[in-house]
């Protein structure tokens, strides 16, 4: 009798956790479209492995009430990227290794550019020998209602880097939180543009550049692409910076930063950088920053540390976070861009272009001891994106682009991730 309980047991366990490992290899899920709040028919959706170098893993397209299934052995060992093709555009939808219907957002597509207006634009220097690496974000925002994409095939958003700057990298990174790298569109004279789906909310469009270095000193010139745009510097201490209407505010983690007000349309500022910048270290608040050498300040000016707001992130905030531009390393990175063909205007994220390539989709599922590894490198690059969005989101706050009440719900929601990240 009790034989026969095992083997009952055994066959119950064994026909359920075949029934799971069918499940996991399922995906499930909805096209919505936002525009009309309807079910979208009829959308080619394509399925993409972000673990292995965006390998195409499986397709199919929406039914008449929007629903779509999609079968695959790779589904459920990791994070995929769920794209939908709709009126010429691609929605791109991170999806999670979680076993629950997707729902993949598109919406109906705008070409009139003042669907998006950009709120804020940081410019960090960092020296590096003869060299000086420069990154720049600009905030984005598309508040239009009903809500539409802002989508141009010959360039939307366009930007311009200082003269004799060798254009690095390009990304887009919306509330998703996943980065997609751009192909440039070059213009002349130092001018750029990008063709990206603006999705209503915010988005973040970053770029990298080189620029000469010689001993140590270099005048820079930047363009004013979107007049009305606060403008915020960030340098490491030791690194002297100044510029006509350039104001010191402080530190933030580490990292000098220097505002200055909007520039006029077709304006450009003029900033003087000068040193090789000093090692990082936490200031407090109150407390005097480290003195620059070669600073065209006097060392009698004070310079207020900005109060020290992430205290509660140092457990896992990295020491010297701005070293590397506190904006995310895929920005300073030398290896070359990867571009997708045409017509497809998205290209596969910067995060894992440079990643060694996993198994193919259709190797065998990894060993417990391996998947533990693939969970533990996911939540480390969750944390390193969360890092990112939060200097990000205190330089918006001291440039005083977001309102209290954003803040606080952005500060809310990340310190929710946090707790799920380490739950997790």
């Amino acid at each position: 009798m009790k034989a026969i309980a095992s083997r009952l047991l055994l066959f119950l366990v064994t026909t359920l956790l075949a029934a799971s490992i069918a499940f996991a290899n399922t995906m499930t899920g909805t096209v919505v479209n936002r525009t009309t709040g309807k079910p979208a028919p009829n959308i080619a959706l394509t399925l993409l492995n972000v673990t292995a170098n965006m390998a195409e893993i499986g397709s199919a397209k929406s039914d008449a009430q929007g629903g779509f299934t999609i079968d695959s052995p790779a589904i459920g060992g990791g994070p995929m990227l769920l794209r939908a093709y709709y009126q010429g555009v691609n929605f791109n939808t991170f999806v999670p290794p979680v076993n629950k219907p997707v729902t993949a957002e598109v919406f109906d597509v705008s070409h009139d550019p003042k669907v998006i207006a950009a709120t804020t634009h940081v410019v960090i220097f960092q020296p590096s020998g003869d060299k000086l690496i420069g990154a720049e974000e600009y905030m984005v925002q598309n508040r239009s209602n009903p809500p539409q994409a802002y989508f141009r095939t010959e360039g939307n958003f366009d930007f311009a880097i200082p003269e004799k700057g060798v254009l690095q990298q390009i990304s887009a990174t919306s509330s998703s939180g996943m980065p997609v790298t751009q192909a440039s569109i070059e213009k002349g004279n130092g001018k750029y543009a990008i063709a990206y789906a603006f999705h209503p909310g915010e988005t973040s469009i970053r770029f990298s550049y080189e620029l000469p270095y010689p001993g140590q000193a270099a005048i820079l010139k930047l363009p004013a692409t979107y007049p009305g745009v606060k403008l915020l510097v960030v340098a490491p201490p030791g690194v002297a910076v100044s510029g006509q209407g350039l104001q010191p505010a402080g530190q933030e983690e580490g990292m000098m930063v220097y505002t200055h007000e909007p520039l006029a349309a077709k304006a450009s500022l003029i900033v003087n950088l000068s040193g090789v910048g000093s090692p990082q270290q936490s200031v407090s608040a109150g407390s005097q920053p480290p003195e620059q050498q070669g600073n065209s300040r006097t060392s009698s000016e004070n310079i207020q540390a900005v109060p020290g707001r992430l205290d509660e992130y140092k457990w896992y905030l990295l020491v010297g976070m701005g070293t590397l531009f506190a904006m995310s390393a895929f920005l300073l990175s030398r290896k070359q861009v990867v571009v997708a063909p045409a017509p497809d205007p998205v290209a596969p994220p910067a995060s894992v272009v440079d990643k060694p390539k996993s198994k193919p989709a259709s190797a065998p599922a990894a060993a417990p001891a391996s998947s533990v590894a693939a969970v533990n490198e996911q939540v480390n690059t969750s944390l390193d994106s969360l890092k990112d969005s939060i200097f990000r989101l205190e330089l918006r706050h001291q440039a005083g682009t977001v309102s209290e009440e954003e803040y606080a719900k952005e500060r809310k929601r990340m310190e929710q991730l946090i707790r799920d990240l380490v739950r997790g």
